[in-house]
């Protein structure tokens, strides 16, 4: 891969406000919009959290009316966007405030396609394919890992196919990202683990993807050099708020390099996965992570290396080989250490299900920045390995 500086590179972010108390500043951005009512988007167990009411209170305060729509699901399908720009243009909303980890933001950035276009969500899968401006958008994520709050992606669920599939476009980049480490306070353990191996694997991906560079290696590098400095730390004690803002800035870093420098085929086949188990998105992105990384190595193994380097491997005198090794052996420690440690194959999948998995993987966006070019019987591989 090149990565000269003076190649041509693009970079795409929203305004982002960073650190305690940036929630606050809801009302003010949603004046400057000139919103007059807002959709709110969130889920039952942030509305739970106390968020959704605190985020309706600095509206009101401001003479701001919204209206909730919360029936989103872990991950977000297509007929919840759909259900959500309904309620949008019922109740003649002019902006989308969302509230939540990944999937409200997700079917935020849905339900903005949607009633821009007056189409189906399913229509915008793919790159570039929106055509005109969606309404404002301003996200309060709730989680450190998902990175939507800063991307230029939208993961959807399509039930019928019982997959996952991308719209990837610098449109659904919000307008601004108001991101609070206080809000991520209420996240439990496992769910702190599963968004911060998720942001771990940004990074990584980004770095080593063939879309990488220098506007966006330092992201990688710095979020990668975060996330495993803190993450383990902040699973054992998850009300600490400086760990919860390391990892927080971590995954910001994270998600400004994993837009711009997009992925691989981790992600490429951890959406295939998701969708056809519903499964935590951050849960299959670590069982796949180790076995990725081994099948990748070779096709760049200077970037490997920096990465290992990043997570504070000593690497002097070291061959390729057992730096691979001990690359590997550091993520599958990282993983367990926060209690991810599960396979493929105990969270259901079957080796007969690998072939439907391999199909929709190397359809994914995601596989064509992979370092390693891979055909559908590679992936089935890495995907038995998983098992």
């Amino acid at each position: 891969m090149s990565n000269s500086i003076a190649q041509l590179r693009k970079f795409v972010a929203p305004e982002i406000i960073f650190g305690d108390g940036s929630r606050h500043a809801v009302a003010n951005y949603a004046q400057t919009f000139g919103a007059h009512r807002i959709l709110l988007v969130s889920d039952p167990g942030v509305l739970a959290a106390g968020w959704v009411a605190e985020v309706e209170a600095d509206l009101a305060a401001c003479g701001i009316p919204c209206h909730r729509f919360l029936q989103v699901s872990p991950n977000p399908r297509a007929e919840e966007v759909m259900a959500g720009a309904r309620v949008y243009r019922d109740y003649g909303c002019d902006a989308i405030v969302a509230v939540g980890g990944g999937s409200p933001m997700d079917c935020a950035k849905g339900i903005g396609i949607v009633v821009a276009h007056d189409g189906h969500i399913l229509d915008f899968e793919g790159v570039d394919t929106i055509r005109v401006p969606i309404p404002p958008l301003i996200f309060i994520p709730s989680t450190a890992g998902t990175s939507a709050d800063v991307s230029q992606f939208a993961i959807i669920s399509d039930p019928q196919r019982r997959m996952k599939f991308s719209i990837i476009s610098k449109s659904v980049v919000p307008d601004v990202s108001l991101i609070d480490p206080q809000v991520t306070l209420t996240m439990d353990p496992f769910l702190t683990a599963c968004t911060g191996v998720d942001a771990l694997v940004h990074a990584i991906e980004a770095f080593v993807s063939t879309g990488s560079g220098p506007l966006t290696d330092s992201h990688a590098l710095e979020a990668m050099r975060l996330i495993n400095a803190n993450l383990v730390a902040l699973v054992d004690n998850p009300h600490d708020g400086e760990l919860r803002a390391q990892v927080m800035l971590g995954s910001m870093q994270a998600g400004l390099a994993f837009s711009n420098a997009i992925l691989g085929a981790v992600h490429a086949m951890s959406h295939s996965l998701g969708g056809f188990l519903d499964l935590p998105h951050g849960l299959c992105n670590s069982m796949l992570l180790e076995h990725v990384v081994a099948f990748n190595f070779e096709a760049a193994p200077e970037r490997f290396i920096r990465v290992a380097q990043t997570l504070g491997i000593d690497c002097r005198g070291l061959s390729q080989q057992s730096i691979k090794q001990r690359l590997i052996a550091h993520l599958v420690e990282l993983k367990r250490a926060v209690g991810l440690a599960g396979t493929l194959g105990s969270a259901g999948v079957r080796s007969s299900d690998v072939p439907f998995l391999a199909e929709h993987a190397v359809e994914d966006p995601c596989i064509l920045t992979n370092p390693r070019r891979s055909c559908l019987r590679d992936v089935a591989v890495v995907y038995e390995e998983a098992l």
